[in-house]
């Protein structure tokens, strides 16, 4: 008997188990969609505020307390605004001052650059010792050429570019900038020659050649005149040319200067100069 009655309280035991497992499963269920439910009605009430304080006439008329969905949809709004507008004016700034200081200081922005370029000039100045040339026997080139240049003292200097008889030696290639001024003085005599009088009318030149290494003439640059009515009655007159452009160098080319009278150069050295220096 012992043994039916145990046999007979099992199944009702399972079955207990399992409704007790369905009804757990069914309040689960139930407390899941319940929670769910609810949170899409609050996200769909936020939205449907949110979209109000948008679509309302007028933002600043909104005094919702802290907290409120338009509090918070506004106070998003306006921190967004600010944001975009800081980062357009602190780029246009930034623009500006760059531009500014690029006008007034070129050279500290050149210096900010990843790959900053060789620091390549020279400005060479008139000196008083004269020695006047022509180069290869006055064919070649034309005018006298200047070759007393003074590349040390004074206002002159040389920074990685040599000067040989009054030639500029670039050492980098590259575009530069070659410019060159001669200053004039032609003194009068009391008691002028027919020789000294045609001389009053001829034209003053100035010429920048180039030589190059696969080249065996020089090459001419640039070159300027000046035609001046010399006065009779003044003791000397002053008269100036001057030049400059841009052009492309290789290492080892030579740069010269040639005037049609250098015996009337002027070679102080605020007056007559002559330099280049690199672009890019």
């Amino acid at each position: 008997r012992r043994s039916v009655v145990m046999t007979g309280s099992g199944p009702k035991l399972g079955v207990l188990l399992l409704v007790a497992v369905l009804l757990q499963t069914v309040v689960v269920t139930i407390t899941v969609l319940h929670f769910t439910s609810a949170l899409n009605s609050m996200k769909e009430t936020f939205a449907r505020s949110s979209v109000s304080c948008l679509t309302g006439s007028d933002l600043q008329s909104v005094t919702a307390v802290r907290g409120d969905p338009c509090w918070q949809v506004t106070q998003q709004l306006h921190l967004l605004i600010e944001k975009s507008l800081s980062q357009r004016y602190q780029r246009r700034i930034s623009s500006a001052v760059r531009d500014e200081v690029s006008r007034v200081l070129p050279s500290l922005v050149m210096e900010d650059r990843a790959s900053p370029r060789p620091k390549v000039a020279a400005h060479v100045t008139g000196s008083f010792v004269s020695k006047l040339e022509r180069d290869g026997g006055g064919r070649r080139v034309q005018g006298q050429k200047i070759s007393w240049w003074e590349g040390q003292k004074g206002l002159a200097f040389l920074q990685d570019v040599q000067l040989l008889d009054g030639e500029l030696v670039v050492s980098h290639p590259g575009l530069y900038y070659v410019y060159a001024q001669t200053y004039f003085r032609h003194t009068h005599s009391l008691e002028e020659n027919s020789e000294e009088a045609e001389d009053r009318g001829k034209p003053l030149l100035q010429y920048v050649y180039k030589k190059v290494n696969s080249y065996p003439v020089p090459i001419l640059l640039m070159k300027t005149s000046r035609t001046s009515c010399w006065s009779r009655g003044s003791d000397f007159s002053l008269h100036s040319a001057h030049q400059g452009g841009l052009f492309p160098l290789t290492t080892g080319d030579r740069l010269f200067v040639t005037v049609t009278n250098a015996s009337a150069v002027d070679m102080d050295e605020k007056s007559s100069f002559f330099g280049a220096f690199l672009i890019s």
